[in-house]
């Protein structure tokens, strides 16, 4: 099995926004990453991100909230972030504590400024086959990581186990543009076994430490693992069981080194393109 490691996928991102920001004639996008509270792997992630921006070189500035903060001024403090000119691109780590509404933060980003396709305007893209918006890091990071290692898409049967809007949904959207035929999966999806077989692309994002094993993958099949857990030794997982498809997959992305590498990737390339679409 040929194990397709997001670092040379990164590697190759990179030079694509070297070339990008050669367009920009000098001028280094910023990005802002808004965090609320001090949950570890909001505090893991960032710290990836800024050492990723930094290495991409771009500009990188972090926004901390502390957990009690009031909506409203949550809100207050997120449009002023958005009405700051020299801010390119803003990244807003989710979930955010209960008291937040979700949808008010979506709807208040601006969707130029929105890197991780999370307003009502980027998913309407993104679902209308619209290039001009922002599709959510993750599930742009499955395409690059298939197009970089030229895994052809068009054609091929591909299965999505998960069906959240941060991956499943618009990653089964990337996927019909690129002409795959699409199935989609999840908890209530019957013989989930039999469906999985039958696809020349499985991409797990069911958010559940090792579910997908060979029993799931069909002979050759490419498997791309999206999940990140943590294992009942406190390792971390991807949704899939690495040593056990080994046999049965042709290629698979691991986890840790996998599309997590690449999610990062894209987010400075999309920084990249909001910072040239304000200009």
């Amino acid at each position: 099995m040929i194990v397709l490691k997001g670092a040379e996928v990164s590697a190759k991102i990179r030079e694509d926004v070297q070339k990008m920001l050669g367009e920009l004639g000098g001028i280094i996008p910023k990005l802002a990453i808004v965090r609320v509270g001090e949950n570890p792997d909001d505090l893991s992630y960032e710290r990836g991100a800024v050492k990723k921006m930094e290495n991409f070189g771009l500009r990188v500035q972090c926004y901390g909230f502390p957990a009690d903060i009031e909506e409203e001024t949550f809100l207050r403090e997120l449009k002023s972030i958005n009405e700051d000119g020299d801010i390119d691109g803003i990244l807003v780590l989710r979930p955010l504590p209960s008291h937040i509404s979700s949808k008010a933060v979506e709807e208040e980003i601006h969707p130029g400024k929105d890197l991780d396709g999370i307003s009502p305007v980027n998913i309407a893209k993104v679902f209308s086959g619209d290039e001009t918006g922002f599709a959510p890091c993750t599930a742009e990071a499955v395409v690059e990581v298939l197009k970089q290692n030229q895994i052809s898409i068009t054609g091929k049967r591909v299965v999505i186990v998960g069906r959240s809007m941060v991956v499943g949904k618009p990653l089964s959207m990337l996927m019909l543009k690129e002409n795959a035929t699409v199935t989609i999966c999840h908890t209530r999806t019957q013989d989930l076994f039999r469906t999985c077989k039958g696809g020349e692309i499985l991409v797990a994002a069911a958010g559940r430490a090792k579910m997908i094993n060979h029993e799931y993958v069909g002979e050759k099949a490419v498997v791309i693992d999206v999940g990140i857990n943590v294992d009942d030794r406190g390792k971390l997982c991807g949704d899939v069981d690495f040593e056990d498809i080994q046999d049965k997959a042709a290629m698979a992305t691991p986890v840790p080194g996998g599309v997590g590498t690449v999610t990062t990737a894209v987010l400075a390339k999309h920084l990249v393109r909001a910072a040239g679409m304000r200009r």
